[in-house]
């Protein structure tokens, strides 16, 4: 017996809607998808064989032609309400790829990329679905857009949110990332002012919460700690450009062409923490003996 098998990887999550979404309308042939994807044939051929693996859409008897499931009505019926936990449960169900990954989350709220994709190929030996890097990043994309985890934007690793606010020890685990990334810039190179990028990234993975969040916390903490810390509106430095991954985000889209629109931003990454209309990309801490009450008005 051969041990080759075939090569299953997930593909582009806005081409995956796109294609169901065209699908609905009627059976469709490949040059058909390749006209309104606008991708060529063999991005549309990939498209469409995921698609119909994951039950999404179904081939029409020998015509080589192809339509929308239930389950994939199911799944456009949500993408439409905006729905993404709903269509993140679909793709759960019926992708295997993307079962497995957010299965590795429910023994561990955080994961590093290296130790996620070593557990996924450990878990292949005995299936047909192939992983590597790209076809991590390309699930762990799936993930982010629908909030199903987030990913460190500076060191890549992958984390559940699972807190709608932040513990009473946020101003703990906010000085204890604080000292990890001056202790980073050497002895001799300690900053005063710290990347409110870098903090809200590592904060956020430390304490399994979303960006939001973060931000409405730590306005909170310099509202209740003035002059304990100071936050700075000075322009973004490159500390905060090193940032290796973009935020990714699924829309509705405005236009008629297209159900959704996927983006990835390295600006979002890069955004301050606005109060009164201004940014602030900076904070320092004078006094370590903070104040904090997230229950307030």
């Amino acid at each position: 017996m051969s041990d080759e098998r075939p090569t299953v990887r997930p593909v582009n999550l806005g081409r995956l809607v796109e294609l169901t979404h065209f699908c609905r309308n009627g059976s469709q042939s490949t040059d058909d998808v390749v006209d309104a994807l606008d991708v060529s044939k063999r991005r549309a051929r990939e498209t469409i064989l995921e698609s119909t693996r994951i039950s999404l859409t179904e081939k029409i008897s020998d015509e080589e032609t192809y339509a929308t499931t239930t389950i994939g009505e199911r799944f456009i019926d949500a993408i439409e309400a905006s729905d993404w936990e709903k269509v993140s449960s679909v793709l759960k169900t019926h992708s295997p790829h993307y079962g497995e990954f957010l299965g590795l989350f429910e023994g561990s709220k955080t994961i590093e990329p290296d130790a996620a994709l070593k557990l996924l190929q450990d878990q292949a030996e005995f299936n047909p679905y192939e992983y590597n890097a790209t076809s991590l990043d390309v699930i762990g994309a799936w993930a982010q857009r629908l909030g199903a985890i987030q990913r460190n934007a500076f060191d890549g690793t992958f984390y559940t949110v699972e807190e709608s606010d932040v513990p009473p020890n946020f101003p703990y685990v906010l000085l204890s990332v604080a000292d990890s990334l001056e202790e980073s810039a050497g002895v001799n190179l300690k900053k005063r002012y710290l990347s409110i990028p870098e903090l809200r990234e590592h904060t956020c993975e430390n304490l399994n919460c979303d960006r939001t969040t973060f931000d409405d916390a730590l306005r909170t903490l310099a509202e209740q700690n003035i002059g304990r810390i100071e936050l700075s509106g000075a322009p973004i430095d490159t500390d905060a450009k090193d940032a290796r991954y973009g935020l990714k985000t699924i829309k509705l889209a405005d236009s008629d062409g297209e159900l959704v629109t996927t983006d990835q931003s390295s600006e979002q990454v890069m955004r301050g923490v606005e109060q009164l209309g201004k940014q602030y990309y900076y904070l320092a801490v004078y006094d370590r003996d903070l104040q904090f009450n997230n229950n307030d008005n």
